[in-house]
């Protein structure tokens, strides 16, 4: 018994002993992994060619990253977790991918929360945003640097143009693997599929969903237009891809390397906003152009919002802080309280 013990202590120590001499390689590399969720044209791919330029430019040349795109490190929940111990650099990854590790991000995709790029703007780059930041560290050992701006998640879907929410039904409806996100779609009546992001493409060429959603730039760097067919121009949720570093890998860094990595992604982070601005309107043209259809959605999206926001809400105040926090974020973006 007290070989075996010692065994699997003996065992242990090695395991850590490798992980500690794993992350201290990466810490030290040169060239700095970046893992992306999508591919290529994409928002998450230009905030990471963003940040790579002037990052490379701060450190006057001497430090270069590479990035790995469409999920080559891993899904992006796993990407979290290899960077909170040290074994990735950097990842870009959808926020709620994040809020598995830190739960208080998840006031970033309840529904109809974020109205506008001005309001994802100003609850990223202001007090909540800092807050979120610092629970970050706290709980899931990442620290957001940076974050990509991708416009609302619409609906698409290979069946039928999509209106209202008696239109959802009998649709088989692909979501991440996020409570928040699942609880909005069982207020709409339907009870949506969780499906990893690798998978997605195939599960709606195969047909064994109909539908998803994603911002407009995302369904075309996927190529969703290739599957399908219909869009419903709803905004329940603005879509915002945070660029986190690896917690460990960053206090490795002296001061000068630390600065020029939060000066990159404060960088990038301005550049995605314009680049949405630029890109957004042109996207939407070429996937028309493709053959896709834009329904708007029935009564200016009065009845999607209602049964979201009274159904869904309540369930994480919590969760989130309590109600005075949500009323906090709410008067922070001039709107009324709870």
């Amino acid at each position: 018994m007290i070989f075996k013990q010692r065994f699997i202590k003996s065992i242990s120590f090695a395991l850590c002993a490798g992980a500690i001499a794993v992350g201290s390689s990466v810490a030290q590399a040169n060239t700095f992994r970046i893992a992306v969720g999508d591919g290529a044209g994409g928002t998450q791919h230009e905030l990471g060619l963003k940040f790579s330029e002037v990052f490379k430019e701060k450190t006057g040349g001497k430090h270069d990253t590479k990035m790995f795109l469409n999920g080559q490190l891993g899904d992006e929940q796993a990407t979290v977790n290899d960077a909170s111990m040290g074994l990735l650099d950097f990842s870009i990854l959808a926020i709620n991918n994040v809020t598995p590790f830190s739960p208080s991000v998840g006031v970033l995709t309840l529904p109809y929360m974020v109205h506008s790029l001005d309001d994802a703007m100003t609850l990223t780059q202001g007090e909540v945003g800092k807050q979120l930041v610092e629970n970050t560290i706290r709980d899931a050992g990442v620290r957001i640097i940076g974050w990509a701006y991708s416009g609302f998640r619409v609906l698409t879907n290979s069946k039928q143009p999509v209106s209202s929410l008696a239109d959802l039904e009998g649709l088989k409806i692909r979501v991440p693997n996020n409570e928040i996100m699942i609880d909005t779609y069982r207020a709409w009546g339907i009870n949506p599929t969780p499906m990893a992001w690798s998978e997605t493409f195939t599960g709606l060429q195969l047909g064994v969903v109909d539908g998803q959603d994603n911002p407009y730039i995302t369904v075309s760097a996927m190529k969703f237009d290739e599957v399908q067919k219909y869009i419903t121009n709803i905004r329940y949720l603005f879509s915002i891809e945070p660029l986190i570093v690896s917690e460990s890998v960053f206090q490795s860094q002296p001061a000068d390397m630390q600065k020029a990595i939060l000066e990159a992604g404060q960088a990038a982070t301005d550049h995605s906003a314009q680049w949405l601005v630029e890109q957004e309107d042109k996207i939407k043209a070429e996937l028309t152009a493709n053959g896709m259809e834009i329904t708007e959605p029935a009564d200016g999206e009065k009845q999607w919002m209602q049964q979201a926001i009274d159904q869904v809400w309540p369930k994480y105040y919590k969760q989130l802080g309590g109600k005075d926090n949500l009323n906090k974020i709410l008067t922070s973006l001039g709107r009324d309280t709870i």
